[in-house]
């Protein structure tokens, strides 16, 4: 998801300062950037001059003290409100004072990130979709501190990059995007574990009957099992309706690491390239 980010930024003319703490990850990171802009040339979609200047705009480092001259910092790690709380902290003694700090969180609350540093007023939620290069919705959410500014900041950026915004006033867990998609993703499953229907005719059912684009399981299999598990944790403990109560299914398709399309195998069978059962 980072390397997503860093390449929409990098493209749009921003200069961009990619961090991990593991060189090897952002080696990986900076191979997928240019792998994802080479299938752009290659259907002619950009230029090769494009891509090779996007890729000149972006520098590595291990070190997070580096991001002291950035105006706006994206945080992207994984889904742990205690991880980014860290980050965030850290980040607080080392941005500068004017910096937009944004959180990449699909579930988590802005205000409890935003609580972690000394300017909640600046920090806001940035909701990219994956993969970032082709998707179009960034949705902006609203710490209970966050400023107009910075939300307006925040928009000024995502729609500078190609990105249409949505905007979340009130910091409910999941959001409008993950809410949705998890509460049917959920359905769906159970469905599944009951054996009222295939994952094939669920999705045909939502295809053709609602006109989505992609069925709810293979959504499930595209963002990753893993990923909508603990996103609908996070939702559940502070939703007390029992709406986002995870089906035991999911639990053991990531016990056996059947996490979807990153895995080879979740709903469908990707290395056969057709739905198991």
């Amino acid at each position: 998801m980072g390397s997503g980010i860093a390449q929409v930024a990098a493209f749009a003319g921003h200069d961009v300062v990619l961090n991990d703490v593991e060189q090897s990850t952002l080696e990986r990171g900076m191979a997928g950037i240019e792998a994802s802009l080479g299938k752009f040339v290659s259907k002619g979609v950009v230029t090769s001059a494009d891509a090779d200047a996007a890729v000149g705009r972006i520098r590595t480092t291990t070190r997070l003290a580096s991001l002291s001259d950035a105006s706006i910092v994206v945080e992207a790690v994984f889904e742990r409100l205690e991880t980014k709380r860290a980050i965030f902290a850290e980040l607080d003694s080392v941005a500068r004072v004017d910096a937009i700090l944004a959180t990449n969180t699909s579930a988590l609350p802005i205000t409890s990130i935003a609580s972690a540093t000394t300017r909640p007023e600046r920090v806001v939620g940035t909701h990219f979709f994956s993969p970032v290069p082709l998707m179009q919705l960034c949705e902006l959410v609203r710490g209970d501190l966050t400023r107009d500014s910075t939300l307006a900041a925040a928009r000024t950026f995502a729609e500078g990059v190609g990105k249409t915004c949505i905007v979340v006033n009130r910091d409910i867990a999941g959001f409008v995007t993950t809410r949705l998609i998890a509460a049917l993703a959920i359905e769906a499953a159970r469905l599944v574990e009951s054996g009222v229907a295939t994952p094939a005719d669920i999705d045909t059912a939502c295809r053709l009957g609602f006109g989505h684009k992609m069925g709810p399981l293979q959504t499930l299999d595209l963002t990753g099992i893993d990923i909508m598990v603990n996103a609908a944790d996070n939702i559940a403990a502070q939703d007390s309706s029992g709406s986002f109560t995870v089906p035991e299914l999911l639990r053991q398709m990531v016990a056996s690491g059947h996490l979807g399309q990153k895995s080879g195998e979740g709903f469908y069978d990707y290395r056969r390239a057709e739905p198991k059962g």
